[in-house]
C-alpha cells in the first residue's frame, strides 16, 4: 500500500468547544449517550451503564440498521482519550478505530480531535462504507457534541 493510499485511510477533524474535558468525556464514554452526537447517521441505541472506564472494556452499540456492534476499548485515558474497534458480536473486530482526544484550552474549553481509522481494516466487505466516512461526518458529530456539551455547561 502506498503512503498516499494510507493517508486516504485515516480521516480526522478537530474543533474547540466551549466547555470543559470532563465535561465533554462523560459525552463519549457513556455509550448511551452517543447516539445523540453521532454524525455519521449510524448509531441508534445503547444499553445505559456501560461507562468507558478502562482500556479492554467491551460496550456494545445497536446502529439504526439493527445491526450490534461489540465495541473494543483500545486505547484509554481517563478524561483525554478514548478509542474503540467495533466488531460483530463474537468475532474478531476487522480493524478500524474510531478515536477521540481532548487538550484542555484552560478550564473552560478544550481542543477536541475525532478520527477514523481504517489502516488495518481487512474486511473486503467494509471497504465501501469506510470509504464514506469523511471529515464532515467527523465534523458532524463535533458540532452535535459541542452543542450538547455547551448546553449542559451553560
Amino acid at each position: 500500500m502506498s503512503e498516499n493510499q494510507n493517508a486516504d485511510q485515516v480521516v480526522s477533524a478537530a474543533r474547540e468547544i466551549a466547555a470543559p474535558a470532563h465535561e465533554i468525556f462523560e459525552l463519549i464514554a457513556d455509550p448511551a449517550k452517543q447516539p445523540a452526537w453521532d454524525g455519521n447517521a449510524n448509531l441508534a441505541e445503547a444499553a445505559e451503564g456501560q461507562r468507558i472506564r478502562a482500556r479492554g472494556a467491551v460496550f456494545t452499540m445497536t446502529t439504526l440498521k439493527g445491526s450490534v456492534r461489540e465495541n473494543h476499548v483500545v486505547e484509554f485515558v481517563e478524561g483525554r482519550r478514548v478509542a474503540w474497534t467495533p466488531a460483530e458480536p463474537g468475532q474478531t473486530p476487522p480493524g478500524h478505530l474510531w478515536r477521540w482526544e481532548l487538550e484542555p484550552i484552560g478550564d473552560e474549553r478544550t481542543r477536541v480531535t475525532h478520527t477514523y481509522d481504517w489502516t488495518q481494516l481487512t474486511d473486503e466487505r467494509r471497504i465501501p462504507k469506510a470509504r464514506s466516512t469523511t471529515a464532515e461526518n467527523l465534523q458532524a458529530s463535533l458540532d452535535r457534541l459541542a452543542d450538547l456539551a455547551e448546553r449542559r455547561t451553560a
